[in-house]
């Protein structure tokens, strides 16, 4: 967001993203394959950009 000058604020009311969905990302919850779509084409970036995945250390 910030490498894309793109605010949370932005986000919410330009293209209607909701709270909710900012805050599960930031928090490493789990969001929806569409969220993450959502977020690329708005950003303009792939979804390496924005996620990694992390194995559990359980396996």
């Amino acid at each position: 967001m910030k490498e894309k000058k793109i605010s949370q604020y932005a986000l919410i009311k330009k293209y209607n993203v909701s709270p909710a969905q900012i805050t599960r990302l930031k928090r490493n919850e789990s969001v929806s394959t569409h969220t993450i779509e959502m977020f690329c084409r708005i950003l303009d970036c792939e979804v390496g950009d924005i996620m990694r995945y992390v194995q559990d250390e359980e396996l």
